[in-house]
């Protein structure tokens, strides 16, 4: 991220001190310097709704205030205002207070009387770095609404495609890597004997399947090879056959690791003999 010079000559910047000469100097020096956007004011209660207001890229703040202290309006910016980066420079002539003010959120200070060298220097080291926060911060909110967008266009295709899936077939089936259904749409419990509400099956474990046929399926997924209108029966409890056509594919995660298979299912009508179709004709 690279930022122009304008930006940061155009950036929001508060002063904020009790003494008037102090609020002339300051906006004087930066006015000089070509910051364009300069507001101040000497009671620092004000600072607070201030800030909410303009969102300032920087606040010139002095400690030594009475009424309300420059750690106090620091402690009421923190606890008011819903930003995880407090742009604060104290003010201050007092060596000790630095290390209390950097400890309560300030990010740097300039000593009185004031330097302008100083001046120029921290501000605007200051400012590159808030400034470039907040580039990231606009860059992850957007990054944000881009994946959220994209997901809900996943979860809607993904929906339009199970609702396909279902007209176009009896059931739709998924199987984690071990073979165990992880989800099932249709009537397979009549069909095949699954009960979805006892829990994931194994589909190895469905009565009545011809063995031969079971055992060339397996074999395909063991391969992870898709499979298209594969046939194969099973005896109902009832004693009658039931035929069916099942289509799969493997599914595969971001990192290439299999994870299962899913597909659709139809149950077909039992073949009828050529010789017993002419019977049925000619009667």
């Amino acid at each position: 991220m690279i930022l122009a010079e304008a930006d940061i000559l155009n950036a929001r910047i508060l002063i904020v001190d009790d003494q008037l000469i102090n609020v002339q100097s300051l906006e004087q020096l930066l006015t000089a310097v070509g910051y364009t956007d300069v507001t101040s004011t000497t009671d620092p209660r004000q600072v607070c709704a201030l800030h909410y207001k303009h969102r300032y890229d920087l606040i010139l703040l002095d400690l030594q205030m009475p009424e309300m202290d420059g750690f106090e309006v620091m402690e009421e910016l923190k606890t008011n205002i819903t930003d995880s980066y407090l742009p604060v420079i104290v003010l201050t002539a007092q060596p000790e207070h630095k290390l209390r003010a950097l400890q309560t959120g300030a990010k740097d200070f300039l000593s009185k009387p004031f330097d302008l060298v100083e001046i120029k220097t921290r501000i605007n080291n200051m400012l590159e770095v808030r400034l470039l926060y907040k580039k990231l911060e606009d860059y992850s909110r957007s990054l944000e609404a881009t994946v959220a967008e994209r997901t809900a266009a996943l979860r809607e295709s993904e929906a339009r495609f199970r609702s396909l899936t279902e007209l176009a077939s009896d059931w739709y089936w998924e199987q984690d890597d071990t073979g165990r259904f992880t989800k099932i749409s249709g009537p397979v419990l009549d069909m095949l004997g699954v009960d979805v509400e006892a829990g994931n099956v194994d589909a190895s474990r469905i009565a009545g399947w011809d063995a031969t046929e079971h055992a060339q399926l397996h074999a395909r997924i063991a391969a992870r090879q898709p499979f298209i209108d594969f046939a194969f029966s099973r005896t109902a409890p009832d004693g009658s056959q039931r035929h069916y056509r099942v289509s799969g594919e493997p599914m595969f995660d971001q990192s290439s690791q299999f994870i299962g298979y899913r597909g659709i299912g139809v149950e077909c009508a039992p073949m009828v003999h050529s010789n017993e179709s002419l019977k049925a004709i000619t009667r």
